[in-house]
């Protein structure tokens, strides 16, 4: 059986393209992400499941990953918030470009 592309009109093979297109990309973006999250906040504890979920599931894989396989923050376990340093717009300021010389007042 050897399938000829173009006996397929125009609009289907368009079509393909960019359900292609699409796989991919949310192939990428789930993978991406997986390979940036942390082991905790994965469903399931195990970042290999969620690859061949992803990679072997076709498109659904890559959704059922960005829906349902990651933890928000507030959800992993044992998430502590991150402790946020005082910095202040003027400190920023007089770290890059030194203290005010008090010649200009804004």
């Amino acid at each position: 059986m050897n399938p000829d592309l173009s006996t397929l009109p125009v609009g289907v093979l368009v079509a393909l393209g960019v359900l292609a297109v699409v796989e991919i990309t949310l192939d990428v973006i789930a993978l991406v992400d997986l390979y940036r999250r942390p082991v905790e906040r994965v469903v399931l504890g195990n970042k290999w499941i969620w690859v061949a979920i992803i990679l072997l599931v076709n498109t659904l894989g890559a959704i059922i990953y960005l829906v349902a396989g990651r933890k928000s923050a507030a959800l992993a376990e044992n998430a502590t918030p991150p402790a946020s340093p005082s910095i202040h717009t003027e400190d920023i300021a007089n770290t890059l470009y030194g203290p005010r010389d008090g010649t200009d007042r804004r």
